[in-house]
């Protein structure tokens, strides 16, 4: 059981790649698509502690659902993910949104208020519609309207989206609209969440416009204003598959196949000769040429702790939040008029025991039998952190209290899935870009290795599929030269 594995021909190379979330599974097919191109002999070994590949990218069908436990859909606009699947022949798989239903909504005092048209984010493209809204009191609006006059800060360090909102538009557009909106993102505190790392677009719309507003309006006028009607984000650009997100994760574990190893936690790696040698919690070792470690941050942190000491310091200074999803079935009858829309988040000053609801059956086609509604609610993250030491039940009560009071639905739902991910969300705190530039230093004199993941430079999809890449490409390139 103890003695470590080996391949049988040494000209074999091999690559253990520790997680096989979305990001270790992107790597390890990544591999394999470079060493059958140019036909060069290398194994890879996709070592996952638990029972199940996919990370939380988890889709549950059932009774005629699809129901998404983790993330819903991705981001089109940036390649990776969507390159990766027609890749793998799920180009015809891919779907958008639904037009119809392209809104989204803020609770204001505790009933929901669509967010003006053309606001994305954190900043109005147009004043009009903010003018128009009872999201914002008048000052609010006054201190919106000024934002084109304020002058643009000049120094280059990171600022809290907390510092830059207020700065930039105000405490109202804050507390009402930015901090819900990237709560549902990054379920972070806006007092520590990086602009740098999490917004880069519009800390350079300030400094290349010196307005937000003006920069919105010069974006919107390069895609042809042809999203301008569109509330809260530009759904346009998001994508699922059509049967659930886990189709992505599931194609690349059943192309991988017998390479996948599950309930091989890896403890420790050491140096063995010119290769690695990796030990398990389960007792086994492992032997490969290279790693690449898409394990969470404090995880590689223990991983790497011996080798590269400060590096390891860093990694586990990231610091992560907990999450759940609670997904309800109901029949379209339950609602008194549901909400046509995607969904609604909802800003922490509201008190509520939940940070956003959608509705998945109305986002995407084919979610849910006709005269069904799928919905589900966000629960957890980092400004309630006291929601997850509750039970299934009381977590399900919650939920179906909020639902009842902002939503008017008494009716119990049809069935729930309630699921919990843990420690699932990294923080990107202010100082994040220049504490991985310093991490990835110090991982960089570690040989044959590297890291990847969401911990790093994105927590979305495509961002965690492009830095397996990545790191697949820069392995490979290393054992592909080495005589």
């Amino acid at each position: 059981m103890g003695e470590p594995q080996t391949g049988t021909d040494p000209q074999i190379k091999r690559v253990a790649v520790i997680g096989a979330g979305i990001t270790g599974l992107a790597a390890a097919y990544r591999l394999r698509e470079l060493a059958a191109a140019r036909e060069f002999p290398l194994e890879v070994e996709l070592l996952e502690r638990g029972a199940r590949c996919g990370g939380a990218l988890e889709t549950i069908r059932r009774d005629g659902f699809v129901i998404e436990t983790g993330a819903d859909s991705f981001l089109s606009e940036k390649p990776a993910a969507a390159e990766l699947a027609r890749r793998l022949g799920l180009g015809a798989e891919l779907i958008p949104t639904r037009e119809t239903y392209r809104k989204t909504f803020v609770v204001r005092a505790g009933r929901l208020v669509e967010i003006p048209a053309g606001f994305s984010l954190l900043a109005p493209a147009h004043l009009g519609p903010v003018l128009r809204s009872p999201l914002f009191s008048p000052l609010g609006k006054l201190r919106i309207a000024m934002e084109p006059f304020i002058a643009a800060r000049t120094g280059g360090d990171d600022e809290s989206l907390d510092s830059f909102v207020t700065r930039r538009l105000g405490r109202e557009v804050l507390d009402r609209v930015a901090q819900a909106l990237a709560g549902g993102i990054y379920t972070a505190d806006p007092k520590r969440l990086s602009m740098a790392a999490t917004m880069p677009r519009f800390v350079e719309m300030e400094r290349r416009y010196g307005s937000l507003v003006k920069g919105m309006r010069a974006a919107e006028n390069a895609r042809a204003a042809k999203t301008s009607d569109v509330s809260g984000a530009r759904w346009s650009l998001f994508q699922s598959f059509r049967n659930g997100m886990a189709t992505l994760p599931e194609t690349l574990a059943a192309r991988l196949g017998t390479s996948i190893r599950k309930g091989a936690q890896v403890i420790t790696m050491a140096r063995n000769g010119d290769a690695w040698r990796l030990a398990t919690a389960g007792g086994d070792s492992i032997d490969a040429d290279a790693v690449i470690c898409s394990a969470p941050a404090y995880a590689a942190s223990r991983i790497v702790a011996t080798l590269a000491p400060v590096a390891a310091k860093m990694l586990g200074e990231i610091g992560y939040a907990s999450a759940a999803t609670v997904n309800m079935t109901f029949r379209e009858s339950d609602f008194d008029g549901p909400p046509r829309a995607f969904g609604f988040v909802v800003p922490a000053i509201e008190r509520r025991r939940i940070i956003a609801g959608s509705f998945s059956s109305f986002k995407f086609e084919g979610r849910a039998p006709a005269g069904a509604i799928l919905a589900r609610a966000f629960v957890g993250g980092e400004m309630s952190r006291e929601m997850m030491s509750l039970s299934d039940d009381d977590m399900i009560a919650a939920v179906r209290d909020e639902f009842r009071a902002l939503l008017g639905v008494s009716v119990a739902p049809g069935f729930t899935e309630v699921r919990r991910w843990p420690d699932s969300m990294p923080q990107y705190e202010v100082g994040h870009l220049a504490r991985v530039a310093e991490i990835e230093r110090g991982v960089a004199e570690i040989p044959a290795f590297a890291i990847a993941g969401a911990a790093y430079r994105g927590v979305g999809i495509p961002d965690c599929v492009r830095s397996g890449e990545d790191a697949a490409d820069a392995i490979f390139a290393k054992l592909s030269t080495t005589k």
